[in-house]
């Protein structure tokens, strides 16, 4: 007989999807109990944190007080410290073939110890995207990308050779080859559920999709509605092995969006201007979440290029609800008619679905832009989040970027060229933080192939 899952609230619920019966936490029961006050008056992150707790009380790890304290959360009242259960880990090659060796040694001494080392597995699903290590050896004709993945696997073929039997060798572990895509993209593009159903002790449960990554941009994932961060390699490891992260209940700040960006401005453009006033009004080690009648306004990867930005703007996430821009992307990304159902349903089921006549909740602080008040920007030329207005360039320009006078008319050696103090020469297409876009991307691709000749 199948062991009965742990339900100290009697809120488990059974509803018909396309996919089948499935069971989910009714977190409404709180209040409808009066055991919290009011579910709308809740940022969508901490909602998000509340079902998590809520699904996982009474299993060890989480207690009936850490449900009740994620619920009473509160503008005035943050900092208890509660465990996080993410659904899943994102690991880049640089930090997650580490892990990998780890879980191997893990094997080898369980077999010293006379144990069988079958049982060494990820307890949380991780999936593995080799992306970093890739480096651009042959460009500019057909066949540059074919001859780049070949010259990948031979430089890196032992590397490969350890990765290719982790896969087979481990439950719960994919490895994305080289060649898909940036990190972040393939987590957003193919890796991301929005709303997991799986199998547990024999009953089909549906949740939200949370996550955490060893790269620091990992946000980017906060622009389809799924919470998740960047951690440290042992923090993502003990993950992987059932463990909770444990973090503090965070201040939530709240962005309020409304109008549309005008003609001419991009999603970058928008991302600098909140930069900029992120890091004025000071956000670190706070949740950010974006609402407003704006938010309709805006496509997913634009959301996604705001989110991205988390990190240098300072701010754990940078949230963004799931509503109907969400069920479009999935939809065109490929993503199966009975998911993006399920999707549906269940978000707003769990009160996580945003439309414009949502009630707006209550944030520790909040903000406000208008978005057609954005205007055509540069970033750098040193950091990311530094934003130069279009029609200030030239006055940047004559003042070298607050370099001093002796460096204005210097010269540097580069690999093939002379290039002058104030030459603009483009880096990368697209960067880490646009690879959401593929208008943008496709863009970036035009314009190297227009460089190049």
């Amino acid at each position: 007989m199948q062991e009965k899952r742990p339900d100290p609230f009697g809120a488990l619920t059974t509803t018909d999807l396309p996919e089948g019966p499935t069971s989910f936490y009714r977190i409404e029961k709180l209040e409808e109990e009066a055991v919290i006050s009011s579910l709308d008056r809740l940022p969508f992150s901490i909602r998000i944190l509340l079902e998590n707790a809520f699904r996982h009380a009474g299993g060890g790890y989480v207690s009936e007080d850490h449900v009740l304290a994620v619920g009473e959360w509160s503008p005035e009242k943050s900092g208890t410290d509660v465990p996080f259960m993410p659904t899943r880990v994102v690991l880049q090659d640089f930090t997650g073939v580490p892990a990998v060796v780890d879980l191997a040694a893990m094997r080898d001494g369980l077999k010293a110890l006379g144990g069988d080392p079958q049982r060494i597995n990820p307890v949380v699903p991780a999936d593995l995207v080799i992306d970093h290590s890739v480096q651009v050896d042959h460009f500019g004709f057909a066949d540059a990308f074919r001859l780049n993945v070949e010259r990948e696997f031979e430089r890196n073929r032992e590397r490969y050779t350890l990765l290719r039997w982790a896969a087979e060798a481990f439950n719960n572990f994919s490895v994305v080859p080289p060649g898909t895509g940036i990190v972040h993209q393939v987590n957003l593009e193919y890796l991301a559920s929005v709303v997991h159903r799986r199998e547990h002790d024999g009953t089909w449960l549906a949740y939200p999709d949370t996550v955490v990554g060893t790269d620091s941009h990992t946000t980017m994932i906060n622009g389809l509605g799924v919470v998740g961060w960047g951690v440290g390699g042992i923090e993502a490891e003990a993950v992987v092995l059932g463990q909770p992260y444990y973090m503090l209940l965070p201040e939530v700040v709240g962005v309020k969006l409304i109008g549309t960006l005008p003609e001419g401005a991009t999603a970058t453009d928008l991302v600098l201007r909140v930069t900029e006033i992120l890091r004025e009004h000071g956000v670190v080690g706070s949740f950010v979440e974006y609402y407003g009648a704006g938010l309709s306004n805006l496509s997913l990867p634009d959301k996604a290029t705001l989110a991205n930005m988390s990190p240098e703007y300072g701010a754990t996430i940078g949230f963004f609800p799931v509503d109907q821009s969400t069920l479009n992307y999935l939809r065109g990304t490929g993503r199966s008619e009975e998911m993006v159902q399920r999707i549906d349903r269940i978000s707003k089921e769990l009160g996580l679905f945003r439309t414009d006549e949502t009630p707006d909740p209550s944030y520790t602080s909040d903000l406000a832009l208008d978005l057609s008040t954005v205007e055509p920007s540069l970033a750098g030329p040193r950091r990311p989040q530094d934003r130069i207005r279009m029609e200030d360039m030239r006055a940047q320009f004559k003042r070298g970027f607050d370099r001093g006078s002796s460096r204005l008319d210097s010269r540097s050696q580069m690999v093939q060229a002379n290039q002058n103090s104030g030459k603009v020469k483009p880096d990368r297409w697209p960067g880490t933080n646009n690879c959401s876009s593929g208008n943008r991307c496709t863009k970036s691709g035009l314009y190297g192939r227009d460089r190049r000749g």
